[in-house]
């Protein structure tokens, strides 16, 4: 067999500094990059920062940075060999060859994913020549270096799941600023050569398929799969096309000023609401993945209704726009090689559906003077699930749904934020199995 190590890699500009190494920028920004450089719309390598004491850049190294990614669904399959990572560095062994990254004057953009608690302040971290512990004090002290250099800031595309990503992260770089006394100079720094995109990413990256044989030309400890669905979008005044063209390379990429929540309500609740509206239903229906639901006509059928008929009408992008969403959403749902285990996806369904689905039944309410039959029979399986089934909540909510009557489980607004009591009859006469 021969060895991934054995394939010649382009030499490129390294453009891109990348804080992390999982499977999921692998399998999202690299892969773009690598798109973009295919097309010819942009040239760049990458040089990847491991964000965290242990990870997977040995691994990495050991390929010379290149990877295998395979995307998979019922569209077909496509296999990728990445080979945009020029180099990979772990700060916590080489803290100097990382503030030597800042030197580099063709470097231009900073993607991350450091998870969802990544992005926080901690006031121990300190700035005395050694790795501050947090993400955003490792950034700080990186472009501090830039700034001493006296070279151009970057343009800054964190993709944690967080809201507000890009400012939160500028927020706590600015305080470890002052935290740290640092000069005026510095903070005008900050605040004016470099920009801070707010972000939403979509797609659902699997990883290395451990459970399965893929054949493939050579060994690669590092193959990552996805599924075909990706969806970026970036908020910034910022004329970011002009730099990196995502749309010439016929990428899911939206460069938007001031769009970003629409499209943030758009996957909350028409995806992940999708999920808290069948996952108690299909439970209570012996079912275990989402492609059992997908599989079964009565939920299938069920959720497409919540979909088309209730959720989308409460929307205020284009229709088409959420009519082709929601039916991608269809399709991730039934791809064969992503099994969502809907015991996973039970887990916290009472503050899931606050935030999910409860928007979804008020905004119908208000616009047609009802409430949505589907939802609410969705909203009735949940406290029918966590009366009879095996929920996985905090003790306190399982208690308040399992003991609780109907009356008392809607107007407990610790619960849901408000009192529900005027949803009584309405989730009687969807489930009368409640009374």
């Amino acid at each position: 067999m021969a060895n991934i190590t054995d394939y010649e890699k382009k030499q490129r500009p390294v453009k891109v500094l990348q804080f992390g190494e999982g499977g999921f920028l692998r399998g999202f920004i690299d892969w773009m990059i690598k798109k973009m450089n295919d097309c010819g719309a942009f040239d760049s390598n990458v040089v990847v920062v491991q964000p965290i004491k242990t990870g997977l850049i040995d691994k990495l190294n050991a390929q010379n940075g290149l990877y295998t990614h395979i995307i998979r669904g019922s569209e077909g399959s496509e296999t990728t060999l990445i080979d945009v990572i020029d180099s990979c560095i772990n700060p916590y062994d080489d803290f100097s060859g990382y503030l030597d990254l800042a030197k580099n004057k063709d470097l231009r953009f900073i993607f991350s994913n450091t998870t969802e608690a990544g992005i926080t302040f901690d006031d121990s971290d300190k700035f005395d020549g050694t790795l501050p512990k947090s993400f955003p004090a490792k950034l700080t002290v990186f472009l501090h270096k830039r700034f001493e250099e006296k070279l151009p800031g970057f343009i800054i595309i964190p993709c944690e799941l967080i809201d507000r990503n890009g400012d939160k992260l500028k927020e706590a770089v600015l305080k470890y600023a002052e935290l740290w006394n640092l000069s005026d100079d510095f903070i005008s720094f900050i605040n004016n050569d470099n920009v801070f995109c707010n972000t939403l990413v979509d797609r659902i990256n699997t990883g290395y398929p451990k459970d399965e044989k893929i054949d493939l030309p050579y060994k690669d400890e590092m193959l990552n799969t996805s599924e075909y669905f990706h969806l970026f979008v970036i908020e910034t005044d910022y004329d970011l096309e002009k730099e990196i063209p995502f749309s010439k390379a016929g990428l899911n990429v939206i460069v938007t000023k001031d769009a970003l929540e629409r499209y943030r309500t758009r996957k909350v609740r028409i995806l992940n609401g999708s999920h808290t509206s069948i996952v108690c239903y299909g439970l209570l229906n012996g079912l275990e993945t989402i492609g059992d639901c997908m599989n079964n006509q009565t939920i299938k059928e069920f959720l497409s209704r919540c979909l088309f008929d209730e959720i989308i009408p409460t929307l205020d992008l284009p229709s088409d726009e959420l009519k082709s969403y929601a039916e991608s959403v269809l399709v991730r749902f039934a791809n064969p090689y992503i099994n969502h285990y809907l015991s996973s996806i039970v887990l916290n369904s009472v503050s899931k559906f606050k935030v999910r689905v409860l928007p979804s039944i008020k905004v119908y309410k208000e616009r047609f003077g009802k409430y949505p039959e589907n939802l609410v029979f969705g909203f009735s399986k949940l406290i029918e699930f966590y009366k009879k089934g095996t929920p996985n909540d905090a003790p306190e909510v399982i208690d308040a749904v399992k003991n609780g009557s109907l009356k008392e489980i809607l107007s407990n607004s610790t619960l849901w934020g408000e009192d529900l009591s005027d949803l009584e009859e309405a989730l009687l006469n969807a489930n009368p199995s409640l009374r």
